[in-house]
């Protein structure tokens, strides 16, 4: 079966330095025009109770180009500043919705510099990306083509804080399609001792990419301390900083794609705990290694690879006791500090309790699948009792 999927692909690029000026400026206008519109929209609701909506605030841009002040608004192209005003027209679309909080600011420091355009604004041909008040095209490394017949949608260009240039280009790939179902189905616990537990009994180590370069990060920062605010050497010393920031987080990344595409491809139905990673990272002895291990980032990536390929994922509830309960005679245990990785239930079974949990995990997600059940914490010993939702039973007078 294939399905339509919307689909970036991102590249990197080397520009020159006529292009690295224009594009620059070209962030500086979308972050003007964001912040702007963002503080018209602001005030008008708070003195006079008024929604602004896109248009209002596409016909304030063109006012704005017309004055002295804002002229240099004309000096780059107008489709990302047009992109900048759909996204915050977004943004306030998602905080009315509650899905979001009330949009903020864009800094020049610490937002992410980029800008979207669309096909009126860029030239794909012979595989040469040109973009609107650009005479030359961009020098991208290819590292994977494009899929064939089809032409990006929109290109967004973005520098990161390592001063790395990219090109991400959306476009459809017909070549997704739903792998054939299958009857495999896994657990996954997630830990930091290892990564990832299997309910089949494979563990799959923790890479721990952030202590391998733990030394020099830490070298770099005490460099950056020392450097004077605002001079050329603090701006080197940042940049050798985001350069160790970012090769973590790429070799971060590159683990977690190999790993959720193996285990979408080999399961029909993968089950994963509803894990509150904004709430355990306030332990502040855990914090490194939870934010680490990238928890929210794996459960990410496997939900959408699991919907282009069509694949189920099902996320436990967070209080379910996977790792007190037994998988062999489901007596829950009263206590289970971390520091216990092997237990003995009072039915002779010795668990190792990653794996336990893993098995747990699976049975639950499973009886969610075949009866509807609703996982839950269970209060007391039970007695192999299903996962659905126990209702209160009636006392007869």
């Amino acid at each position: 079966m294939t399905t339509h999927v919307k689909r970036a692909f991102k590249y990197r690029f080397y520009p020159t330095d006529a292009q690295a000026a224009e594009l620059s400026r070209t962030f500086g206008c979308v972050r003007k025009v964001y912040n702007m519109a963002l503080a018209a929209r602001t005030e008008a609701w708070v003195t006079r109770q008024e929604r602004v909506n896109y248009n209002q605030t596409s016909a304030m841009l063109t006012a704005w180009k017309k004055t002295e002040e804002l002229a240099y608004l004309n000096e780059v192209s107008s489709v990302p500043l047009q992109q900048a005003l759909r996204h915050l027209q977004t943004a306030f679309a998602h905080f009315f919705g509650k899905r979001a909080k009330y949009p903020r600011f864009k800094s020049r420091k610490k937002s992410r510099r980029s800008a979207e355009y669309t096909t009126s604004a860029f030239r794909f041909r012979d595989g040469e990306l040109r973009l609107a008040k650009m005479s030359e095209p961009l020098r991208i490394v290819w590292s994977r083509p494009l899929p064939e017949g089809v032409s990006p949608s929109t290109g967004t260009v973005s520098q990161d804080t390592a001063g790395r240039w990219f090109v991400s280009l959306l476009c459809d790939d017909p070549g997704i399609r739903h792998l054939p179902a299958t009857d495999a189905a896994v657990g996954i616990d997630a830990g930091l001792e290892h990564l990832l537990t299997l309910s089949t009994g494979e563990k799959i180590a923790n890479p721990r990419h952030e202590r391998r370069d733990r030394a020099a990060l830490a070298r770099q920062q005490r460099r950056l301390a020392k450097k004077e605010k605002g001079s050329a050497n603090r701006a080197r010393a940042r940049l050798k900083v985001a350069k160790i920031h970012a090769r973590i987080a790429d070799r971060r990344r590159d683990t977690l794609h190999k790993i959720t595409t193996r285990l979408v491809r080999e399961n029909q139905t993968i089950v994963i705990e509803d894990l509150t990673v904004h709430n355990m990272v306030k332990n502040h002895r855990l914090a490194r290694a939870i934010s680490d291990a990238a928890w929210s980032e794996f459960r990410s990536m496997l939900e959408y690879k699991a919907q282009w390929y069509g694949r189920e994922v099902i996320a436990v509830d967070r209080w379910f006791p996977s790792s007190k309960l037994c998988s062999a005679c489901g007596t829950l245990q009263d206590r289970m500090p971390l520091n216990v990785r092997t237990w003995t239930c009072d039915c002779g079974t010795t668990h190792d309790r990653d794996v336990n949990a893993a098995h747990n995990l699976l049975a639950a997600g499973l009886a969610v699948t075949v009866c509807g059940a609703g996982v839950r914490p269970q209060r007391s010993t039970p007695d192999r009792q299903s996962a659905t939702k126990q209702k209160p039973s009636r006392r007869e007078p």
